[in-house]
């Protein structure tokens, strides 16, 4: 029996995105401390965090999937706002169930199509994605004639803000989930489960009995769990991996190389099609411009939590936490008025150093590969 690398596990590599977000949470609070502002780690701030980073955090985790089939796609937040665009417009006269299940299918569709270019004509996935990007927000200009759409409907507007804006108690289900993803992480010596269980645990205290969160953080963690569960417990996660670290070589086994490369992109583009649903529901509400520009955060989200752009690896909670720490960022530059205009140029520095540790731990891990005995002869 093989003992846990501990030094490994709580090395930067693998859990820098956790000591990010607890250092952000710890430095935050005590500049609030400080300027006589109440306790910025109160159960409504960190559950207004989580509230908004939830969209970003479910195109994240099915981006992460993308990303370790070896591809990406940068057309999420386009199809987030088109299917957004649909629901808002066909609600008033469809209901809300049909017109969120018609924004799924479209949404699924534009994936199924971005999927078909790449893998059956040949094209790099960055220009049809970004083709698609520019052609999908098109459409939702011309879906909304270049103004904001609003559902109207009493009765109809209510079902959306139901689905949307109820808050659920989450202080001991997190607690139950972290020392369950603890023991699991310990069992079957997953560093990652480790570490995501001792940042729930400590997020779930600080926050306290109180902690309660809006519906999308609830279908965020569910989506997380079951993207996890599938990617580490299933034939179908092994392959994944497979693909994406070495796309021939899981041909020549038997893998239908193109089949998962496709449904990668059809999980994307609904995990947008979903958050752009959420979207709509929050709002009542839809402009042409909504979600622009977010393509890039949950790209920066993914690469926060290590996943590599090459393929092959990543962790959908690593990139769960990695939203968590942007939207912290952005949070607690509104909350603390610590400067707007210097945000973005902070998100990126952070952006390019997490990059920079992945990177840089990754060659010295590979340089301390020992070289078999044969090369070396």
């Amino acid at each position: 029996m093989t003992s846990i690398d501990w030094r490994r596990a709580f090395g930067l590599r693998e859990a820098g995105v956790y000591y990010a977000l607890l250092i952000l949470l710890g430095v935050l609070a005590a500049i609030a401390h400080s300027r006589g502002l109440p306790n910025y780690l109160n159960p409504q701030n960190l559950g207004n965090i989580a509230y908004q980073a939830s969209l970003v955090g479910i195109m994240g985790v099915a981006m992460t999937v993308m990303l370790i089939t070896g591809a990406f796609d940068l057309s999420v937040a386009s199809v987030a706002a088109l299917a957004a665009a649909v629901l808002v417009g066909l609600a008033p006269q469809i209901g809300f169930p049909l017109a969120a299940f018609a924004a799924l299918v479209t949404a699924a569709a534009i994936g199924l199509l971005n999927g078909a270019i790449v893998q059956f004509i040949g094209i790099n996935a960055f220009i049809v994605t970004l083709g698609t990007l520019t052609a999908v927000r098109g459409l939702v200009l011309v879906l909304t004639d270049g103004r904001s759409l609003m559902v109207e409907r009493a009765d109809t507007l209510a079902q959306m803000l139901a689905f949307e804006s109820t808050r659920v108690p989450v202080f001991w289900p997190a607690l139950v989930i972290a020392v369950a993803l603890l023991v699991l992480g310990i069992v079957r010596r997953a560093l990652v489960q480790i570490g995501a269980a001792i940042v729930l645990a400590i997020l779930a205290l600080l926050a306290g009995p109180g902690l309660a969160v809006a519906a999308p953080v609830v279908y965020l963690a569910i989506f997380t769990a079951i993207v996890w569960a599938v990617l580490h417990f299933t034939v179908i996660g092994r392959r994944i991996y497979a693909v994406g670290g070495n796309a021939e070589a899981a041909r020549l086994s038997g893998i239908n190389v193109h089949a998962y490369k496709l449904g990668a992109f059809v999980l994307s583009s609904v995990a947008a099609g979903f958050a752009g649903v959420l979207f709509g529901c929050r709002l009542g509400a839809i402009n042409p411009t909504a979600l622009q520009g977010s393509e890039l955060t949950v790209i920066a989200a993914a690469i926060l939590g290590g996943t590599s752009l090459f393929g092959g690896a990543g962790s959908v909670v690593k990139t769960v936490v990695g939203a968590l720490l942007l939207f912290t960022l952005t949070n607690g530059f509104n909350v603390l008025n610590l400067g707007a205009s210097y945000q973005g140029l902070i998100e990126g520095v952070v952006v390019i150093a997490a990059a920079a540790i992945y990177t840089v731990g990754g060659e010295r891990k590979r340089a301390r590969r020992p070289v078999p005995a044969e090369v070396a002869a």
